[in-house]
């Protein structure tokens, strides 16, 4: 957006320059010839053109540096002693968008065509026609301009050089934080989480070994270990890749539907529409929506069946998981940090998502994501 409004500023200035030259131009040589023959009509259409096509220096540099040179050696020919300003502004703008060697070899065209104009315009004494010329066209104006435009651009470049160079510091320290915190992690969180999963792992072990009957929170807790295992190393791994591995996303929540069946619960996946491709955001969010959705229904709904349904539209993606567990319309649900998580995700795809208990009973997240398919 702001781009767009620097294009539009820009453009209003280079009108404003144009038509301003056009002007000074135009009022020169009106004061500068008292005739009014078809062919002084031509020079001030010469003067006229030669200033309002520098509107378009910024998008032709090139092409204008020819129509005001031809423009003012025109207007001279027709007798007009009128300084060539606007092919001076047409070097500046040529030089400043890097077009030097045509430039200077336009201007020394011009140098040289400016005197023969002269005398095209019935001046007989070379000395007054080179004198002219010279009035016209200044060699130390003319190497003003280019200097001017020269100095910009280099200016440009320096900033845009600074610009590339902030941009790389700013991605090299933050791989560095990146490779920082994947090390806090594992040196921190991998050890406790095998520990869990070894620990339940062993006490299912025992248990069965013992013909005993394994405890439904123990099953839970080592679900839960495996889980946590897997979901940190793939958090280690896209930290330190830098995400060259995919990350998880709508092609594994059959995964975790099937996982969510392994605890006891009725889980099942519905999918409608027609299936398309949408952007990596959306997918890694469809998944988070669904793994914290399961994950809190296993926690604290209770819950014996448990629907999935994922719905494509031409423009949104709807995902729904409702539960039949023991939360009802009276309910005021906590928002966690799960749920907190779930609503920024969304938020931050520009999507909308409502967690609320259910009128017959249980609890349901809806969310909707919009999907750009032309992107």
């Amino acid at each position: 957006m702001s781009t767009g409004r620097a294009g539009v500023r820009a453009g209003v200035t280079d009108w404003a320059i144009a038509v301003c030259v056009a002007a000074t131009l135009l009022v020169t040589g009106l004061f500068g010839q008292n005739s009014t023959t078809n062919l002084d009509l031509f020079g001030y259409a010469l003067l006229a053109v030669g200033g309002l096509v520098l509107a378009a220096r910024r998008r032709a540099p090139v092409p204008v540096l020819a129509v005001t040179g031809l423009c003012a050696v025109g207007y001279q020919a027709a007798g007009f002693d009128v300084p060539a300003v606007a092919y001076l502004c047409a070097v500046y703008a040529a030089v400043r968008a890097g077009h030097r060697t045509v430039t200077v070899a336009v201007s020394v065209i011009m140098l040289a065509a400016l005197p023969l104009a002269a005398l095209a315009s019935g001046l007989h004494d070379t000395g007054e026609a080179l004198a002219q010329a010279r009035g016209a066209l200044e060699l130390a104006w003319l190497v003003a301009a280019g200097a001017a435009g020269e100095a910009l651009r280099q200016a440009e470049r320096r900033a845009e050089e600074a610009e590339r160079t902030r941009e790389e510091t700013a991605r090299r320290r933050a791989n560095e934080e990146r490779l920082r915190i994947a090390r806090e992690l594992h040196d921190s969180l991998t050890h406790q989480i095998s520990v869990i999963k070894v620990q339940a792992e062993a006490a299912v072990h025992v248990a069965r070994k013992r013909g005993e009957q394994v405890p439904e929170a123990l099953l839970v807790i080592q679900e839960a270990g495996r889980e946590a295992t897997r979901e940190l190393r793939a958090t280690l791994q896209a930290l330190r890749d830098d995400d060259t591995t995919p990350p998880c996303g709508l092609d594994h929540v059959p995964e975790l539907v099937e996982r969510a069946r392994t605890i006891g619960v009725d889980a099942t996946l519905t999918v409608e529409g027609q299936r398309h491709d949408v952007p990596a955001a959306v997918s890694r969010t469809v998944y988070r929506i669904v793994q914290e959705s399961l994950t809190n229904i296993a926690r604290h709904a209770s819950a014996a069946t448990v629907s999935v349904r994922i719905d494509y539209r031409p423009d949104a993606l709807a995902i729904r998981v409702d539960d039949d567990g023991k939360a009802t319309p009276d309910t005021v649900p906590v928002p966690g940090v799960g749920l907190l998580g779930m609503r920024e995700r969304v938020t931050a795809l520009g999507g909308r998502l409502r967690a609320a208990p259910r009128g017959e009973g249980g609890f349901t997240v809806h969310a909707e994501l919009p999907v750009d398919r032309t992107s």
